[in-house]
């Protein structure tokens, strides 16, 4: 069933989405070479509970860290641990909020330097994709508006579309209804209204579409070991398109 958020509900939701643009603000300079995964986590889950929210992946179907953070092949779902970044590294941070009960979902992927041409194309493509994604939200359109204008965008630059992962509805749940693929298929295709709150996610390979899971449950890598990237917003759909609730500088 997809929620149609009233207006107490998005002024929740936009106060969550504002405090996980702040983290975002601190995570991504912090993102340097020799800090390790598991304490960008530890700053992450310290600011979220010391501005009153609790980390809405913390404990998800037994999920262990406040972050997701995927790096190079990897795609989503990396576990935070004693991995260090490296120089060149394509580091995917994705990051949920839960502010009294309202959700936040944003994701972004931090190229540190020397940025090589492969992973800043990659990075910028997949921007693009969001951005795109985003202009096609309007009252009246369908789910498979977002998700064409993704897969149309990376198909055209060569890169491979995740499909066994997807955006989701957010804001009284971590993830709702509707989903919102990064493709066409011939799943749900509901019209978009006002009120409606979505998770964006463009999921982009550098090589093929095919993605496989790895042995710990959780993290999910290119089956071809190529790069990947991934930018998340929560957006509404509002009465004259779309506000985007998060934001990232990356």
């Amino acid at each position: 069933m997809i929620r149609i958020k009233n207006q107490v509900q998005i002024q929740g939701i936009r106060k969550s989405c504002e405090l996980l643009s702040e983290l975002f603000e601190e995570l991504g300079p912090a993102v340097v070479p020799g800090i390790s995964t598991g304490e960008l986590d530890a700053l992450a889950r310290k600011f979220i509970e010391s501005r009153g929210g609790k980390p809405a992946f913390l404990g998800y179907y037994d999920y262990p860290a406040s972050l997701c953070i995927s790096i190079n092949e990897e795609v989503i779902h990396g576990i935070p641990g004693s991995r260090t970044v490296k120089p060149g590294d394509l580091v995917g941070i994705d990051c949920g909020i839960d502010l009294g009960g309202y959700f936040s979902d944003a994701a972004m992927s931090v190229a540190v330097p020397p940025v090589s041409p492969e992973t800043e194309r990659l990075s910028r493509v997949t921007r693009e994709c969001l951005s795109l994604a985003i202009a096609a939200v309007r009252p009246g359109a369908r789910i498979h508006d977002i998700s064409r204008a993704v897969f149309e965008h990376a198909k055209a630059a060569g890169y491979g579309v995740v499909r066994q992962y997807c955006g989701h509805g957010v804001g009284l749940a971590v993830h709702e209804d509707p989903q919102v693929p990064n493709y066409v298929g011939g799943g749900p295709n509901p019209r978009l209204a006002p009120g409606m709150v979505l998770a964006i996610e463009p999921m982009i390979n550098a090589g093929g579409d095919a993605v496989v899971d790895l042995e710990d449950g959780w993290t999910v890598v290119t089956e071809d070991g190529s790069l990947s990237a991934h930018f998340e917003h929560t957006v509404l759909v509002t009465a004259s398109g779309a506000e985007v609730l998060t934001r990232w500088d990356a």
